[in-house]
C-alpha cells in the first residue's frame, strides 16, 4: 500500500507541463493568421502543443474520411463539419467564428470603398479560391453572380485551390485584385496594406466556421482544451481582431 502511495503522490508532483498533450489540429486556411497567434496562448496557458496543419476544407474532409490523424477541425464552413458529425467521425461541433469576404489589390487605390472596380475593367486578372473546395470560394462566386458579373468576369478569374493560394496570386501580383477573407488582409481592425472593399454579407450566405472534435481527439485531454480554448475570451477578441464575427 505505501508502495502504491509513494507512486500517487510522485505522480501528482509531476509539473502539469511534463504530463501535457498535443493535438493535431486542420486549420482553414483563411484562418491561419489568428490562430497563429492563438496557439503560443493556448500552449502557454495549458502546457499542451498544438501541431497544425492548414488547406482547404474540401480537401481536409477527404483526408479525414481516409484517415488522416487530426484530432480536431477548424472549418471555414459549417456544412463540413456537420457532415462530419452525421457520420460518426465527430461531436461537440461548435461555430467559433463567423468570417467577412473582401475584394484585396496590393495596389493602394485600386479598389474603391463600393467594388466599383469589378465593372471597371481596370484589371487582368481576378483571384478566387476553388468553389468546391473553398467556403471562400463559394462566397465570392455566390457575390458576382448577385451582381450580375459572374459570366462576364469568368474570363479573368485565376483559381486557387484554397484562399491562401487566392491570396497569394494576389500579393505576388499574378492577379490584380481578388477575392480573400478579410482576416488575411486586416489585423487589430486595420488594413495592413493595399485597399480592399469588405464585401457586404448581403450579397453571399453566411460563412459560419464550426470547429469539430474529431473521433481520434474523443480521448485526448489536449484536444478537449483546445475546443475549450476557442470559446474562451481571450481567443474570442484575438478573433474579433481579424474582422471576424462571433
Amino acid at each position: 500500500m505505501k508502495g502504491w502511495m509513494g507512486i500517487l503522490f510522485a505522480l501528482l508532483a509531476i509539473p502539469a507541463a511534463a504530463r501535457a498533450g498535443e493535438v493535431r489540429v486542420a486549420v482553414a486556411a483563411n484562418f491561419m493568421a489568428p490562430m497563429e497567434k492563438i496557439v503560443p496562448l493556448f500552449e502557454a496557458e495549458t502546457g499542451h502543443k498544438a501541431l497544425l496543419s492548414f488547406g482547404s476544407t474540401g480537401k481536409f474532409y477527404a483526408q479525414i474520411r481516409n484517415g488522416a490523424p487530426f484530432e480536431v477541425l477548424l472549418a471555414a464552413d459549417d456544412a463540413t463539419p456537420e457532415k462530419l458529425e452525421r457520420e460518426g467521425r465527430g461531436a461537440g461541433r461548435f461555430t467559433y467564428a463567423v468570417g467577412r469576404l473582401a475584394l484585396w489589390s496590393r495596389q493602394a487605390g485600386l479598389v474603391d470603398a463600393q467594388g466599383a472596380v469589378l465593372r471597371s475593367g481596370r484589371f487582368a486578372r481576378l483571384a478566387v479560391a476553388d468553389p468546391k473546395l473553398a467556403p471562400y470560394g463559394a462566397a465570392a462566386y455566390e457575390t458576382l453572380g448577385n451582381l450580375g458579373l459572374l459570366e462576364t468576369l469568368r474570363p479573368k478569374l485565376v483559381q486557387g485551390e484554397n484562399i491562401a493560394q487566392a491570396y497569394q496570386f494576389v500579393a505576388t501580383g499574378n492577379a490584380q485584385l481578388g477575392f480573400v477573407a478579410l482576416s488575411q488582409v486586416q489585423a487589430d481592425g486595420k488594413l495592413k496594406d493595399g485597399s480592399a472593399w469588405i464585401v457586404p454579407a448581403s450579397l453571399h450566405a453566411p460563412i459560419r466556421q464550426d470547429a469539430l472534435l474529431l473521433g481520434k481527439g474523443k480521448d485526448n485531454p489536449a484536444a478537449a482544451a483546445l475546443m475549450r480554448y476557442l470559446r474562451g475570451d481571450k481567443a474570442r477578441a484575438l478573433i474579433r481582431s481579424y474582422g471576424y464575427d462571433i
